[in-house]
């Protein structure tokens, strides 16, 4: 909570890269209706490829695997499963469902949170519980040394710290200290940095993320997984989020790192899914083709380019 205290505190500040972020992701909000009037075949499928994309990458993140050749089944079926690890995958599955079905009854809660990673933790005896001991984050070497790279919220002030979290973002959210894009960044920093699980704690944090960006009208993860970009981007993340939780527990931390990481993973979002019907039409051409075809295109006069960037929006002329 000290990154939503920070903003409550006084006006942030806000970098010429942040900016840029802040107007290309508002200009991909205004566009995502041309990209989501399609036919509910069509949409079906992107949304299912999605699903399994988001459930896959979140676990494995965390370092849970499963068949490949049971992928499709296990996510869009009902199989009887075979392990903890399929159980968690499944939970996952549940939770990015029930997200994407009853959105806007979903608010930013306790227990909310709670039960997402009661969801995401299975049957495991403290799903949907706080942690119960002070849990530090240690980052392991290859030859065996280890160092702690954050020390967390201690679980007897979880409680606490959750609580605050909460309040602070429906009170940005009403009062509008920072673009509410910030805003669902740094309560996604607040969340890792109090680490209130014992375990599920980064799964859950992505589910917060999915809800958030929909509750602020940025729908693309419904298209497009997050969470795969995050896999993609997985060093990346890592650095920023320990260069902003240095000094978080004095309210002396940067969140802009970890912040603009955020808000690059929607950007590249909305870049992949303004090329993703060409590419769907176009099975084996390379996205470097299709962009050449419409360059080329536009040179003959016949399409034109609405915006600026791998981001804009091609229509037909005439």
């Amino acid at each position: 909570m000290m990154t939503l205290r920070q903003f409550s505190a006084e006006p942030s500040t806000i970098s010429t890269i942040t900016s840029w972020y802040l107007a290309d992701l508002s200009k991909a909000q205004g566009k995502q209706e041309l990209f989501t009037h399609q036919s509910p075949q069509k949409l079906r499928i992107v949304r299912e490829h999605a699903l399994i994309e988001s459930t896959i990458s979140s676990n494995r993140i965390e370092g849970i695997n499963v068949d490949r050749s049971r992928i499709n089944t296990l996510i869009l079926g009902k199989p009887l499963l075979k392990d903890r690890d399929e159980e968690e995958v499944r939970g996952y599955r549940d939770a990015l469902r029930l997200i994407h079905e009853k959105t806007s009854g979903i608010s930013v809660s306790e227990e909310t949170i709670l039960g997402f990673q009661k969801l995401s933790r299975g049957q495991i005896w403290d799903a949907g519980k706080y942690k119960e001991k002070d849990i530090d984050i240690i980052q392991k070497y290859p030859d065996g040394r280890q160092r702690v790279r954050f020390e967390t919220v201690p679980a007897d002030q979880t409680p606490q710290a959750m609580s605050e979290m909460v309040e602070l973002w429906s009170r940005g959210l009403r009062e509008r200290w920072v673009h509410p894009f910030v805003l669902l960044a740094a309560l996604n920093l607040d969340f890792l940095c109090i680490h209130p699980f014992r375990d599920g704690n980064g799964r859950v944090s992505r589910l917060l993320l999915l809800l958030t960006c929909y509750h602020s009208g940025l729908e693309v993860g419904r298209y497009i997984s997050l969470e795969r970009l995050i896999e993609q981007n997985k060093e990346r993340y890592y650095e920023t989020l320990e260069q902003s939780s240095q000094g978080w527990h004095e309210g002396r931390h940067d969140p802009w790192p970890y912040i603009n990481y955020i808000l690059s993973i929607l950007k590249n979002a909305y870049r992949e899914f303004t090329l993703y019907e060409l590419e769907r039409a176009c099975m084996g051409v390379s996205r470097d083709m299709v962009r050449k075809v419409l360059r080329d295109l536009q040179k003959a006069g016949f399409v034109e380019c609405l915006g600026r960037g791998p981001g804009a929006v091609w229509r037909k002329k005439g």
